[in-house]
């Protein structure tokens, strides 16, 4: 038996889509009309998702702690577009009851009661006392670590996701995630977005709390986009490299200096290409700065000049591309199972409701 026989390949069971075609050109139209919701919308990606999903005619609600830049970026961009349908609404991730009131709020705002894309993108790059380094080591006793990059980076998205799971499968009109769907024909969706970041990819020296908050944001989309086939909702995943944000302080880029910086257009324009695309179903990419590579006969790809002819221009990479090609004996069977539980759940549902009405019925013609 062959090596390529012998592999077991989980993409269909998962509805997972093909990879992700990195030169196909988004179509704005598939955005318009559709309800975003994007955590940590005052600024940076936030800020630079909102404007260009704006412009494409959706209704967008940018949540954010920082109200007074929320409500003038909402004031200059329906200014900007004409599109009235733009809101901010003051949320700090890292507050349970926050979030539930900002997701009411989002529906409530909802033309047509739902939501079909949830971006959990708030984020911080780092506490104000250093991890690996803990000071006043003279104190008769170590004050506790400042774990506020842990809870925004990753409880706050937990909760943006959890919440995101509750309300997408709830979006009236929409249908569960399918890779297979037309575009044109699914004006609602049931989308998560989460960002990570290349931290999530690879160690960044003098980073470790930021490095396994985004790491454990890698784990818990893998997790969920093995999942569509149960929850619904399709998941993908954005890992930006360093990119011109509020996020990269000035030691950051005294280091970079010399080397390449990445653009916010090029991430907006990796969202944008799952946003408006419904067929794109657990795919994650990396964003980095526009860089000329070529790809040789055996797949690999390598660096070449500006000027070169036979090369492309490229910024978004796919990463984890090759999770279900060869699956082993537990995911096979534990996913086989889970979707197997799904469509017995929906046979039990309707029984139960069936049995539900009957003895509803009856005990009407007893009164």
């Amino acid at each position: 038996m062959s090596q390529e026989a012998a592999k077991h390949p989980l993409g269909d069971l998962v509805r997972q889509s093909p990879p992700f075609d990195t030169n196909h050109v988004p179509d704005n139209s598939w955005v318009k009309d559709k309800v975003i919701v994007v955590t940590g919308g005052a600024s940076g990606f936030g800020a630079g998702f909102f404007k260009r999903w704006a412009a494409a005619g959706a209704v967008v609600i940018a949540t954010d702690i920082n109200v007074k830049n929320g409500d003038q970026l909402v004031r200059e961009v329906r200014k900007d577009t004409g599109n009235p349908n733009l809101h901010f609404v003051h949320c700090d991730v890292t507050d349970w009851q926050s979030q539930v009131n900002m997701f009411r709020e989002a529906v409530r705002l909802s033309p047509h009661g739902g939501i079909d894309t949830v971006v959990a993108n708030a984020g911080i790059a780092g506490g104000k006392r250093p991890f690996e380094r803990p000071t006043d080591l003279d104190l008769a006793e170590p004050p506790p670590p400042d774990l506020s990059v842990i809870d925004v980076n990753l409880t706050g998205v937990i909760y943006t996701t959890y919440l995101a799971l509750w309300y997408l499968p709830r979006n009236p009109g929409s249908s569960p995630a399918s890779p297979t769907c037309v575009p044109s024909d699914t004006p609602r969706d049931r989308h998560l977005m989460l960002i990570s970041s290349v931290a999530g990819l690879m160690p960044i020296p003098g980073a470790p709390l930021y490095g396994t908050s985004k790491h454990a944001v890698v784990g818990l989309y893998r997790t969920l986009r093995s999942m569509a086939s149960i929850h619904g909702v399709r998941v993908n995943m954005l890992c930006p490299y360093f990119i011109d944000t509020p996020l990269v302080k000035l030691g950051v880029r005294l280091v970079l200096a010399g080397g390449a910086i990445g653009k916010v257009e090029d991430v907006v324009d990796a969202a944008t290409r799952f946003a408006a695309n419904p067929r794109v179903v657990g795919r994650a990419v990396s964003v980095g700065p526009k860089l000329k590579v070529r790809q040789h006969v055996d797949g690999e790809w390598s660096l070449v000049e500006r000027d070169s002819q036979d090369a492309e221009e490229r910024a978004i990479w796919e990463v984890y591309l090759h999770d279900f090609e060869d699956a082993d004996v537990f995911q096979r069977r534990i996913v086989a199972i889970m979707n197997r539980a799904t469509e017995i759940r929906g046979w039990v549902g309707w029984t139960r409701d069936m049995v539900t009405a009957i003895i509803y019925g009856l005990r009407s013609l007893w009164r």
